[in-house]
């Protein structure tokens, strides 16, 4: 099987400060890359289990990058690092038999959930997608639905899973905190997560043949709110249409060309 993996900062357990995921390389974000990175690792052996040839590509989806500790990673993964010119849909394709997330967490405005945000989070008040609220999991669930790949595997914060379940049903889900605000939760032990997200990992493999993918049909509309004080341009000139002081809308007849 050929598998790919997105990646986050803010989903592992040990992680629930802005401290540990926003800056550079300071000592709080290299231990929270490093837990990161080992969840990454038992999600690999997760899958390898089931299937020891798989073909597992890894993307870090932190940010700019800077999610992951390269050296530390899995020897049976490749790995998309980004680079000039790097954007949707970051070397996914049809050929890919499923999709997981390690690391994930909920999107902006989820109640108690740890780190939320979408995309950004010092600029991103919402998004919504044919009007109804999306984040992370669901516009890069709805992507690789229309490749017709399915998202068989979540890990990350409780809030983030249950959000995963709502659009996928038949998804395996690992939680790896209890979010209890915005910067504050419950967490597994690192040995134990990674436990769990092995058992996961393997048991998403198994069921990815009766996992559908997320699909939704165009024609499609992304608004994104901006916060207070955010610059709309950057987004206009991407070739949104301006709605109001704070918002953008972009209307594609595809769910594609919204995200490429």
């Amino acid at each position: 099987m050929k598998i790919y993996i997105m990646t986050d900062l803010e989903g592992p357990a040990g992680v629930s400060r802005w401290v540990q995921t926003r800056e550079g390389e300071t000592p709080e974000k290299r231990a929270a890359m490093r837990l990161l990175t080992g969840e990454v690792n038992a999600a690999i052996d997760g899958i390898l289990d089931v299937d020891p040839h798989a073909d597992i590509l890894v993307w870090d989806g932190h940010g700019s990058g800077g999610g992951l500790i390269f050296e530390e990673l899995h020897d049976a993964a490749r790995v998309v690092l980004h680079g000039v010119g790097m954007g949707s849909p970051h070397h996914l394709d049809a050929t890919f038999d499923a999709v997981y997330f390690v690391g994930q967490h909920a999107m902006a405005g989820t109640p108690n959930a740890p780190l939320c945000h979408t995309y950004s989070s010092r600029t991103i008040e919402w998004y919504t997608l044919n009007d109804e609220p999306v984040g992370e999991i669901g516009c890069f669930s709805a992507m690789a639905g229309a490749f017709g790949v399915p998202v068989c595997f979540l890990s990350g914060d409780d809030k983030a899973c249950a959000e995963a379940r709502a659009i996928i049903p038949e998804i395996v889900t690992v939680d790896t905190k209890q979010g209890l605000g915005l910067e504050l939760a419950v967490h597994l032990s690192h040995r134990r997560s990674c436990d769990i997200i092995r058992a996961g990992a393997a048991q998403a493999i198994r069921k990815s043949k009766s996992i559908p993918p997320y699909i939704i049909n165009g024609p499609c509309e992304l608004k994104i709110r901006l916060q207070d004080g955010a610059d709309l341009k950057p987004l206009i000139n991407h070739g949104m249409e301006q709605l109001d002081d704070q918002t953008v809308i972009l209307k594609r007849d595809s769910l594609l060309k919204l995200f490429t």
